[in-house]
């Protein structure tokens, strides 16, 4: 068993995502194609002595709430496992909070398996997947993203996948490796629980959008040339809406000259996809006046 660990914990974009009627569980079913970008929180982890159980998180440069990732996904190992003994964690964050990006998901995956590895205690994909449901719907995908690279926890690989149900059915799909992806942070953050409720009455004040979309699977919309990608989130009208920095945003983007522009997940991250880094390069440029932003 090892001491400490120091893991990457990479964010993800969503191209696509439809949001489906709330079901009986309070969970809603989603279609989307997630994709992991080069912009990863480093996590140390370290066993601290002791036997109570206890997570102890420090995280530079933000406050994390008393219930957070870390502490849901150590409760959740210990109830499986058996191992008591405390753990002291150091987080340095580079993903933005409440920004659609999946952080809290991506460093609950990451964690997982550091202690997984630190304690020896092997986990299979099933207990792997129980831990994950119990802790957030994007920890799926980042779960198995790090299973797909074989838990190399210190090095950055691409993964996507198209991501079904709350989140658990994943299909990985082969990535796109001819675009370059520039991420823009509008200073606002979006709360979850938030963007749902905002999605839930959209659509019921407007039925028909979703009627009037294109029967298209969203791996072949993938392939296709990046100017002619359709896809919708269905998170972003609603919550632009609520959030004038996040349509200012996106308007900017698109003036910027890339080839698709969306927001990712339930926000506030807006993102440009260019089919040559040359023109992105550019944009962030001509961008980085107003807007803070980031070329992975």
């Amino acid at each position: 068993m090892l001491e400490s660990i120091t893991a990457l914990a990479p964010a993800k974009i969503n191209l696509g995502l439809r949001v489906f009627p709330k079901r009986a569980d309070g969970f809603h079913d989603i279609e989307s194609i997630f994709t992991l970008v080069n912009l990863c929180d480093e996590i140390s982890v370290h066993r601290d002595g002791g036997n109570d159980g206890r997570c102890v998180v420090d995280c530079e440069g933000m406050n994390l709430p008393e219930d957070n990732t870390f502490q849901r996904t150590y409760k959740a190992f210990c109830v499986l496992t058996g191992i008591r003994e405390n753990v002291h964690v150091k987080v340095k964050k580079h993903i933005p909070a409440g920004g659609g990006l999946g952080g809290g998901s991506s460093d609950s995956s990451s964690f997982l398996k550091s202690i997984d590895i630190i304690f020896g205690t092997h986990l299979k994909h099933s207990a792997l997947e129980e831990i994950s449901g119990q802790v957030g719907s994007d920890v799926f995908f980042f779960t198995r993203a790090l299973e797909e690279r074989e838990g190399k926890l210190s090095e950055w690989e691409s993964f996507t996948a198209v991501v079904r149900g709350r989140g658990e059915v994943i299909e990985p799909i082969e990535s796109r490796t001819d675009c370059s992806i520039l991420l823009v942070f509008p200073g606002v953050s979006v709360s979850t629980k938030d963007a749902y409720a905002l999605v839930d009455e959209w659509q019921l004040l407007h039925p028909g959008n979703r009627e009037s979309r294109v029967a298209e699977s969203l791996e072949k919309t993938y392939c296709r040339s990046v100017r002619e990608w359709s896809f919708i989130n269905d998170f972003a009208a609603p919550v632009a809406e609520r959030y004038p920095k996040i349509q200012q945003a996106l308007d900017a983007l698109r003036a910027s000259g890339a080839d698709f522009v969306d927001m990712s997940g339930s926000g506030s991250t807006i993102f440009g996809v260019f089919s040559d880094r040359r023109r992105a390069l550019l944009a962030k440029d001509l961008l980085s006046g107003q807007w803070e932003s980031v070329l992975v």
